[in-house]
């Protein structure tokens, strides 16, 4: 699947639903959906995106996801069968990170602490430590667990697939996945 510039802009400020189950075990955090995402209905769908090799690579999943042209229902529901589900910090869909304010991340922020209230998994990994630190007004955060509870949920900062962060690659994003992944009993450490 392709989409024009002008197809993809489009798709600027849409919503991306979160994927989740009743029984949400590691809840994936991105700061807000890339307009790739939104086009296509589904997290981190941007060809070249390195969260799902690495969820692969982690064992996470059992075969790789292509989420390019959107998630099939039999990956959804594979994955919330896995206990593993995906939020963002913002909902809204923009072509970078950049454009989100401090100030809207820290108000997804509040609501997204109130959501895994709701959800109740055992780990929340959030994917990028420089939106992990605005959103939650955390500045002196390091990757890796955090301190501090949501509820009974363990926090997580864990490096952001994404192109940009271009010192990650796909192992190491698969190692700080696994690692999560264990604590939340979906892999064997």
């Amino acid at each position: 699947m392709r989409f024009t510039r002008a197809e993809l802009a489009a798709c600027s400020d849409r919503l991306v639903s979160d994927l989740l189950g009743p029984n949400c075990r590691l809840l994936f955090v991105g700061i807000n959906p890339g307009l790739w995402s939104a086009a296509t209905g589904a997290h981190f769908a941007r060809p070249g995106n390195r969260f799902w090799p690495a969820l692969y690579r982690a064992g996470i999943t059992d075969h790789l996801v292509d989420a390019s042209s959107g998630m099939s229902d039999a990956d959804q529901d594979y994955l919330i069968g896995r206990g593993v589900g995906i939020t963002n910090v913002v909902a809204r869909a923009t072509a970078t990170a950049a454009e989100l304010s401090v100030a809207e991340l820290a108000a997804g922020g509040v609501q997204l602490r109130d959501r895994v209230e709701r959800i109740g998994p055992v780990v929340v990994a959030v994917a990028g430590i420089t939106a992990y630190r605005s959103a939650f007004g955390e500045r002196r955060a390091t990757p890796g667990e955090q301190p501090n509870r949501w509820g009974d949920a363990r926090v997580w900062v864990v490096p952001n697939p994404s192109g940009l962060n271009a010192h990650e690659t796909v192992d190491t994003l698969a190692a700080a996945y696994r690692e999560v992944a264990g604590a939340a009993g979906i892999v064997d450490d």
